[in-house]
């Protein structure tokens, strides 16, 4: 029987071996190799060591073979082509252009299965890996504003130097009205679901009772909030508020920021020729979330209004003035954090989102 190459270890190699037949980490193919090259170390045949790991005397033969040209390296899997390549670049480049183009007829938005149909020679299950790399949801749909103003980034810089940088000895506050809260009545409880999970919550039906309609001015340096009720948004219910806020702060300039609601801002504003200490600074068009009292809108929707039941537009504006009271004892400014705002149109094609 003829004698195969003899497997000399260094120190080095030995002691990596070992480790590996000892490792619980080590994939089992390389824990059985090693086993082969220390058995092989020590002098058996093929043979020998094949019955003993239960395997053919080949594939020892092919380990001892490549240990002995390639050392340790030798005993990892060479390179393998695999199955050759069905899709390529230029099909991903595909399926992203059908995108562009409009669905079938009777189909508001593509589908994976569409686009597949559709180029004829793609999977759909090709087509679905391509969109999740991407990360293209077909059937999600987001809305938004942009704005369309010229002037969007100037009147940004203003208020957002008005937020960071306020004038000395100035009160700057947000002012906006949230119209048409509606007293809502509806039955309200605890439900226990068949798994023992208890949830609060109301009944889909209820009752309306009317609306009311709320102002509000935030001090941006304290988040103080200022309200008034009244039953309509008209120009003359805004400047009844103001003038309500204006007297709050006697001998003071006061900078008022609003959004470009008609009330708001007329053709001639006689109301500020008499108030020459007041100054209005404006939102850009589409962009009212620049004014931080919609934030207070939002946490006041969501503690006092979201879920609650009332019979009148009393009992909303009731409730309301209790939320200002709690808010008011513990109110802290906003941190505004947001230094440079910008406009930015939409994307009509995918492709150019990389561009």
């Amino acid at each position: 029987m003829a004698k195969g190459t003899p497997i000399v270890l260094s120190d080095e190699e030995c002691t990596a071996l070992v480790a590996w037949t000892h490792s619980g980490k080590t994939e089992h193919r390389l824990a059985e190799r090693a086993r082969m090259i220390l058995a092989l170390a020590e002098g058996k045949t093929n043979q020998e060591v094949a019955a003993a790991l239960k395997t053919r005397a080949a594939r020892v033969s092919k380990w001892r073979t490549r240990f002995a040209r390639h050392g340790i390296e030798g005993l990892s899997d060479a390179f393998r082509q695999g199955r050759p390549r069905r899709y390529d670049a230029g099909t991903e480049r595909r399926i992203v252009a059908i995108l562009e183009e409009p669905p079938p007829k009777g189909w508001a938005t593509w589908t994976g299965t569409l686009v597949a149909q559709r180029l004829g020679d793609v999977s759909a299950a090709h087509v679905w890996h391509v969109l999740r790399r991407h990360h293209i949801q077909l059937q999600r749909r987001r809305s938004w504003c942009i704005s369309t103003d010229p002037e969007c980034a100037p009147k940004a810089a203003d208020l957002v130097g008005l937020y960071l940088d306020p004038p000395a000895n100035a009160m700057v506050l947000c002012v906006d009205e949230k119209p048409g809260i509606q007293a809502l009545e509806r039955a309200q409880g605890w439900l226990r679901l068949p798994n023992g999970t208890a949830l609060a919550g109301y009944s889909h039906e209820y009752t309306r009772h009317g609306t009311t309609t709320l102002f509000a001015a935030l001090e941006v340096a304290t988040g103080q909030v200022k309200t008034g009720h009244f039953t309509r948004r008209r120009r003359r219910e805004f400047l009844a508020f103001m003038n309500e806020v204006v007297a709050a702060y006697p001998r003071k300039d006061i900078h008022v920021i609003l959004d470009n609601l008609n009330t708001h801002k007329p053709k001639r504003d006689r109301w500020l020729l008499r108030h020459p200490h007041v100054h209005f600074h404006y939102t850009p068009t589409h962009a009212s979330w620049l004014n931080q009292v919609e934030i207070w809108f939002s946490i006041l929707s969501r503690r006092a209004l979201k879920g609650a039941s009332f019979t009148s537009p009393r009992q909303v504006r009731e409730a309301i003035d209790r939320f200002v009271k709690a808010h008011n004892d513990t109110a802290a400014p906003f941190q505004w954090t947001k230094q440079h705002v910008s406009p930015k149109g939409l994307s009509r094609s995918y492709a150019n989102l990389d561009n």
